[in-house]
């Protein structure tokens, strides 16, 4: 006597667990991308410039806040200018030819980006950029 209970094969697909999972992963870079921006909050100045390349390798950023405290990079920490200078001749030693960039917040004394500036080409940086906002119109 032949059995007539076959299983039927299932053609659905239950999507509950990947919308689980998505909701987890939006959790998760929801927290997480506030935590990804460079270094300290600066407020740029707003200027109409072209941005760098992307094939270019990153530049050595320096930046200034608002009370004038100087920044190496994503550092969250300030630092005195004399190790500031050490460790971008340090970077240039090992890159010649990498980019520095100043990052000075709009409401800081100009006096205190300039003195970041001329810091740096005394540390041996021949070019220094500056870092604005791109503006559109």
């Amino acid at each position: 006597m032949k059995s007539t209970n076959k299983r039927r094969l299932m053609s659905e697909i239950n999507i509950v667990p990947y919308v689980d999972v998505m909701l987890v992963l939006l959790v998760i870079f929801m927290v997480t991308a506030p935590l990804l921006t460079q270094g300290v909050q600066i407020d740029l100045p707003v200027a109409k410039a072209e941005p760098l390349p992307h094939d270019q390798k990153p530049p050595l950023v320096v930046s200034v806040d608002e009370k004038g405290n100087l920044f190496l990079d994503q550092a969250k920490n300030a630092i005195d200018p004399s190790t500031l200078a050490v460790k971008v001749q340090a970077a240039l030693r090992l890159d010649p030819a990498r980019a520095v960039l100043v990052r000075g917040d709009k409401n800081v004394d100009y006096g205190k980006v300039m003195g970041a500036m001329v810091l740096l080409k005394h540390a041996g940086v021949s070019k220094v950029g500056l870092m604005t906002q791109h503006y559109e119109e």
